[in-house]
């Protein structure tokens, strides 16, 4: 198992738009393409409270790359993200990390 950290940094005050996108939208598409999440996180006391930290569960990188392509190319979230986005961007950048379990993780 393969867990991808994702950190979407986010301009200011734009948060909550992104956080309903995911709520409404995003989690629903990601379910038709079987994109799995292990979990979703704000940050409650640290260096911004502009930020959504994620991680998705991968059994490769080639299910990944499959998975996330399929996604990435899809007219409902690609609607969905343009719709999100009327207002002006909600991103300023974007981080992610592929993450291996050590041996004594009580993840795997």
């Amino acid at each position: 198992m393969i867990h991808e950290l994702r950190i979407y940094h986010c301009l200011p005050n734009r948060l909550p738009a992104l956080l309903k996108r995911f709520e409404t939208e995003t989690l629903r598409i990601w379910d038709r393409h079987g994109i799995r999440q292990a979990g979703f996180w704000t940050v409650l006391v640290g260096p911004s409270n502009h930020a959504l930290y994620y991680l998705l569960a991968w059994e490769s990188m080639a299910e990944r790359e499959a998975k996330w392509a399929g996604f990435m190319a899809d007219p409902e979230w690609q609607e969905a993200r343009r719709k999100s986005e009327a207002d002006g961007p909600i991103l300023s950048s974007i981080e992610n990390m592929f993450l291996q379990p050590t041996a004594f993780s009580s993840v795997r």
